[in-house]
């Protein structure tokens, strides 16, 4: 599989939804296999809040396989031998793309907590003018998992004649009163770690990383679902030797520990903040005072739409509830409903029946 990973700069800026304007600004992007004459055969992939543009193989160090590695690449479900495959890391993000780590060109510092707003529509039109770059006017697929399916779904909304189709994959057209709570819990974590300097932690040489790791601590479990930790944990004890700390008891404990410290050595506390935020503020109807059906008239594309029976952070009924505003509008939008063990991570994990779906969607 040929794999591209590029920094591309856009000096013309953005105008945010916010009404502050980037001046220019950098989307750091990994590209699978090649685009065809025409440019008839390009996927957009969107990333979920702690995902990146390295989506699939193995990256340049050799050391991390991509976050949907299970669905892109060679004769898989989105197949790289027949598809040009994109993934760009969102503006605000921490893996490449202009964000909170980045030097503010205006005062030679790092932006850090004053990187301005961002929002999923400005995700959205950023990548427009990266597939103005890459001069693919018609995308043949946008995609996306989680935040990555409010992506996909706004990309439908706001650019209609810009796509044939879009997957929108264990997501909603606006976050619950349940999962904001959630992530206010999460970043009011990292908001109250002693090193956090009110966002100004790099200045002071530092990082809250105690708070990130909370965060994703909390956050971790309302990504699986329950039958899955009890399958893949119970109630056993941790093995004395393999414990991070003298503090574990059971094995699950050891499991979020791993991966709070992993998380928090990587990702950055205020793009954790942003990230979080611009995911309790979508809502695909905002500019239809509330009414979904009327913001999705305007959609041409066909839809995909799946749901996983043991995710309860983002549950079926809300992908559901999408397919029905579409349907009154006349949408061509298909909904399933999954199997899935892992709870809302299930849309990262392959299946005969996922690959076979999203397979026949993107051959039709």
């Amino acid at each position: 599989m040929k794999i591209n990973t590029e920094l591309v700069h856009f000096k013309e800026g953005l105008d945010l939804e916010s009404g502050i304007k980037l001046d220019s600004f950098d989307l750091m992007i990994e590209t699978y296999g090649e685009l065809n004459e025409n440019k008839s055969n390009a996927v957009l992939v969107c990333h979920a809040f702690s995902g990146n543009h390295h989506a699939a193989g193995i990256d340049s160090e050799g050391a991390n396989l991509g976050w949907w590695d299970n669905i892109i690449g060679p004769d898989k479900a989105i197949d790289t031998n027949k598809y040009f495959v994109v993934c760009s890391n969102n503006l605000g993000g921490c893996s490449g793309s202009t964000g909170p780590t980045s030097i503010n060109p205006d005062t030679g510092k790092v932006y850090g907590k004053n990187f301005p707003i961002m929002s999923v529509i400005d995700w959205v039109n950023s990548q427009k003018l990266l597939s103005d770059f890459l001069e693919v006017k018609k995308w043949h697929l946008v995609v996306g998992g989680s935040l990555g399916g409010m992506q996909a779904l706004q990309w439908s909304i706001s650019f209609p004649d810009m796509l044939c189709k879009a997957g929108v994959f264990a997501a909603a057209a606006n976050s619950s009163t349940q999962n904001i709570a959630m992530n206010e819990v999460s970043r009011e974590s990292i908001r109250k770690d002693i090193n956090f300097f009110d966002g100004d932690y790099i200045e002071h040489n530092t990082k809250p990383k105690n708070g990130l790791k909370a965060a994703r601590m909390l956050g971790h479990i309302t990504y699986l679902s329950e039958k899955h930790m009890d399958l893949k944990f119970g109630r056993r004890h941790q093995d004395s030797d393999s414990k991070l700390s003298g503090t574990i008891d059971y094995e699950v404990e050891n499991y979020l520990q791993y991966k709070g410290e992993k998380f928090s050595d990587s990702f950055d506390a205020n793009s954790y903040i942003l990230m979080t935020k611009a995911m309790d503020d979508y809502d695909a109807s905002s500019k239809t005072n509330g009414d979904l059906e009327e913001a999705m008239s305007v959609i041409s594309c066909r839809m995909l739409i799946i749901g996983f029976d043991s995710d309860w952070l983002y549950p079926p009924e809300r992908g559901k509830e999408i397919q029905l505003a579409g349907m009154k509008t006349n949408v061509n939008c298909t909904y399933v409903n999954l199997h899935g063990e892992q709870g809302h991570d299930s849309f990262l994990f392959a299946s005969e029946k996922y690959n076979e779906i999203i397979k026949a969607f993107i051959k039709s």
